[in-house]
């Protein structure tokens, strides 16, 4: 698969993942948790401030989706949005993906509106064709979130 294809595909897959991620934010929520759980592969590693994790695809990782969003939506999340996206083809069937999500909230305690960029890093592989999270890096989301009296 030439650089080109591969950075159209993977583009697309993150426009499309990004939308399910802002239907769950609605409410009622139209989230589409099974259209996430595709999104990564069988199994899949994060890394973080909290240490490195791995996880199997299924439907505990399901169940953790659903209550994520559910968190984000409690919080005040009302927007996640792309504003930056790089695509860079490591071999014919690899890919990490920067994107700088533009996030947005009303604080639940005063009612402000906040907004909050930030990046995280995503490994996929071509499965088929399609696009699989295997892996990501983020940041301390949960730093910024206390910092903006979100968390």
């Amino acid at each position: 698969m030439t650089a080109a294809e591969m950075k159209r595909r993977v583009t697309r897959f993150f426009r499309e993942y990004a939308r399910r991620f802002e239907g769950s934010l609605q409410d009622p929520p139209k989230g589409d948790a099974d259209g996430v759980v595709v999104a990564f592969a069988d199994y899949f590693v994060g890394s973080g401030p909290a240490g490195v994790h791995g996880g199997k695809n299924g439907i505990k990782f399901k169940f953790v989706i659903g209550r994520g969003f559910a968190y984000y939506r409690k919080i005040g999340t009302v927007a996640m949005k792309i504003a930056k996206l790089d695509v860079t083809r490591l071999d014919p069937l690899h890919a990490m993906a920067s994107v700088t999500w533009d996030s947005r909230y009303v604080r639940p305690k005063d009612g402000a509106k906040v907004r909050i960029f930030f990046t995280n890093f995503y490994f996929v592989r071509l499965q088929r064709g399609a696009p699989k999270i295997f892996a990501y890096v983020t940041g301390d989301e949960q730093a910024l979130l206390k910092k903006h009296g979100l968390a």
